[in-house]
């Protein structure tokens, strides 16, 4: 295109929103460093402080929490005062930014930025060639996506989103058998455990590191109701054994999620529930420009959801999959009442699946 056909405030508009870009990244590796040195917590509440104090008061080295409060306070995440030489963490902003904001805390999400990079040469081999980048390239993934949504957990579990479910919890409060496909660190599953004594409950997982973290944590609060096995989320045994499952942001990772929903279906009693927690979006791009963290979702499934898939083989489903192909195939796999429902501030859909 000849350079007069060109519309330049737009190039010149577009050329401003790189740099935005630019800027958001790297704030967002400088955010990931404030939660993971505690920076953040240590600046929330605290008076106009130097750099000095501030480093003294969270332990770290003077230097560089001075270099790194220049990139805050260029990105306008913390005030800075030059006549005092202090810096201040906006009440307003760190509720977005400590982990006593629980499941709003924001920052908790940019760490998973910096541990995405480590694979992205990977991933650029794989757009040329195809396959995927494996699990065992995404180290201390389970941790970070433990300590991401522990606080949902927390906050919403027993007391709003079991309940989403009628006549569930008086079930669960008598008893029954209850899964969980894909559990991680079973920090949901051990909560379960904990609020459903007579109930029975089983985990699975194809990661070792994280069962073994869901197990300790199981030992700690002193349950006896609950166990963790390796297992292949396609194979739950014989039929009929249960009587809810549950998946966690999991399904769309998986190589073989046809059959796993297929498995799931079987797996459960007459009566029984599926409760299956996945992102809130449409299967359709164009439904998807307003919704607020769409590059960030879209990225992530490229980066690892997808990618994990592939490399198995798999379907390659992603994390975009959307509420009209979770319905396409929960139907196919056996599920003839399907009911969508939603909590507040959660960016996931809540779906009761049953077979009859």
């Amino acid at each position: 295109m000849a350079s007069e056909e060109l519309d330049h405030q737009k190039v010149e508009a577009f050329a401003s929103r790189m740099v935005g870009i630019l800027n958001g990244a790297a704030l967002a590796l400088m955010s990931s460093i404030g939660h993971q040195t505690g920076l953040f917590e240590t600046m929330a509440g605290r008076p106009p402080s130097t750099s000095h104090q501030i480093a003294e008061a969270a332990g770290l080295n003077e230097r560089y929490v001075r270099e790194w409060l220049g990139a805050l306070v260029t990105g306008r995440i913390i005030d800075y005062d030059p006549a005092g030489g202090t810096y201040t963490l906006p009440p307003e902003h760190a509720i977005s930014l400590t982990r006593s904001a629980g499941p709003r805390n924001m920052a908790a999400g940019t760490k998973r930025i910096g541990l995405l990079s480590r694979v992205e040469g990977g991933i650029v081999e794989c757009f040329r060639k195809g396959g995927g980048v494996p699990l065992s390239a995404f180290a201390g993934y389970p941790q970070l996506i433990a300590d991401a949504t522990r606080p949902r957990y927390d906050e919403t579990l027993t007391n709003r989103s079991l309940p989403l479910v009628p006549g569930l919890v008086p079930r669960l409060e008598a008893g029954i058998d209850v899964a969980d496909v894909g559990c991680g660190s079973g920090h949901a599953l051990n909560l379960m455990a904990e609020a459903f004594p007579r109930s029975r409950l089983r985990g699975y997982d194809i990661s070792e590191e994280a069962l073994a973290a869901a197990r300790t944590e199981a030992a700690q609060m002193g349950l006896a109701n609950v166990r963790f096995e390796v297992k292949d989320a396609a194979d739950l045994g014989r039929p009929g054994r249960y009587d809810f499952i549950t998946a966690f942001d999991v399904i769309h990772d998986l190589a073989r999620p046809t059959q796993t929903l297929r498995g799931i279906a079987r797996a459960l009693r007459p009566d029984g529930i599926f409760l299956m927690v996945d992102i809130a979006a449409s299967s359709n791009l164009h439904e998807n420009l307003d919704l607020p963290m769409g590059p960030y979702l879209y990225a992530n499934s490229t980066m690892r959801c997808m990618t994990v898939s592939l490399a198995e083989g798999g379907e390659g489903l992603g994390m975009m999959w959307g509420e009209q192909k979770a319905r396409q195939m929960l139907t196919e796999a056996g599920f003839s009442r399907l009911e969508f429902k939603r909590v507040p501030g959660d960016r996931n859909y809540y779906c009761i699946a049953r077979k009859g």
